[in-house]
């Protein structure tokens, strides 16, 4: 199996070389390895190039199994050229429609929210349509009427397939679904979005299916974090979502995603949920738990159940033990965790 790597920027180039380590001393185990191919892409490329990702980029990574990425982002460079540089066009090209976002405690790692040491959940955030459109404009810049104009987008098929994904997973779990709305003052698409789910849920009639107002899941999520199972969500408030359970789950340096193509036409990208976090980079504080488990991730959807469950199984043997980074109570650097991730591998 081939895998690009793409650091990126900030405390990606922290946490990406020590989730490599630690997916090698997995798939070490079983006498089986990737090769990796690293990609110098992000701020650093745009500052010297204009760009984000060479022209070619997207050719280029079409050539691999998987992407693994840190994290990208740097203050004095828009976050829509970051953003819409790199990230949203592999996520399109490579029709990622599902963003799968696993939220659970962590052993020794304590919820600051009551009741979210028992969070265990799903979130199945819609990847490539709803908010996030390139559709409008801007009128009337520097004048007094000046005014910004964006367009949602959802449509059957988007909707469909995700809540699809979602319901696949839910029949392996608690057979419960959450779908995130607001149809009571989002007049047109979000009651699109509420009719679609419960079509594509009549042909699971085993599955539960629960729509709640977004601003009353959110509030639920921190009241009752253990009440969900899986969540399916448009691509804001599947954003949204994710990162607030990560929170509730101890930290969001903890927290992995998978960015996928469900029918493994392209590559699927693997990228934690956290930033670049310029503030702490370069200074060994960032928290490498959510760059490792993405890596698990990876290695389960490229096959390697085996070593993504002992790579699942080292991270929380080490987060238990107490060498834990400071956003989770501990002490230990960067560098100091994957080593343990690794010594745990090698027993």
């Amino acid at each position: 199996m081939s895998i690009a790597v793409i650091a990126g920027d900030g405390i990606g180039k922290e946490v990406v070389p020590v989730g490599i380590e630690c997916v090698d001393a997995a798939l070490a185990r079983h006498d089986q390895a990737v090769e990796w191919t690293y990609l110098g892409w992000g701020s650093d490329y745009y500052l010297k190039h204009g760009v984000m990702m060479p022209a070619d980029g997207i050719a280029t990574l079409s050539g691999h199994d998987a992407i693994f990425l840190g994290a990208v982002g740097l203050p004095g460079i828009p976050d829509t050229e970051t953003l819409w540089g790199l990230l949203i066009p592999i996520r399109r090209e490579f029709q990622q429609y599902v963003n799968l976002r696993p939220v659970r405690a962590l052993p020794g790692i304590e919820s600051p929210v009551r009741g979210g040491n028992d969070i265990d959940l799903l979130i199945v955030r819609e990847n490539n349509e709803g908010e996030y459109s390139e559709i409008g404009g801007r009128i009337f810049r520097g004048l007094p009427q000046e005014a910004a104009i964006q367009e949602n987008v959802f449509t059957r098929m988007g909707i469909e397939r995700v809540t699809r994904y979602a319901a696949q997973l839910a029949a392996t779990r608690r057979n419960h679904i959450t779908s995130a709305t607001k149809s009571n003052g989002i007049i047109h698409t979000m009651p699109f979005w509420d009719e679609i789910v419960a079509e594509t849920l009549a042909d699971y009639p085993e599955i539960q299916l629960e729509s709640i107002l977004i601003d009353a899941l959110a509030a639920k999520l921190i009241l009752r974090p253990a009440a969900f199972d899986v969540i399916v969500a448009s691509n804001l408030f599947g954003d949204i979502l994710s990162d607030l359970a990560g929170a509730i789950a101890g930290s969001i340096g903890v927290a992995p995603s998978a960015n996928l193509n469900p029918s493994r036409e392209f590559p699927s990208l693997f990228e934690p949920v956290h930033g670049s976090a310029p503030d702490i980079a370069g200074r060994g504080l960032a928290n490498p738990i959510g760059q490792v488990w993405t890596g698990a991730m990876m290695l389960e959807h490229l096959g390697y159940a085996a070593a993504s469950a002992d790579l699942t199984a080292a991270f929380e043997k080490v987060t238990a033990s107490g060498v834990r980074t400071r956003d989770i109570g501990g002490s230990a650097s960067t560098t100091e965790v994957g080593a343990a991730i690794v010594a745990e591998l090698s027993h």
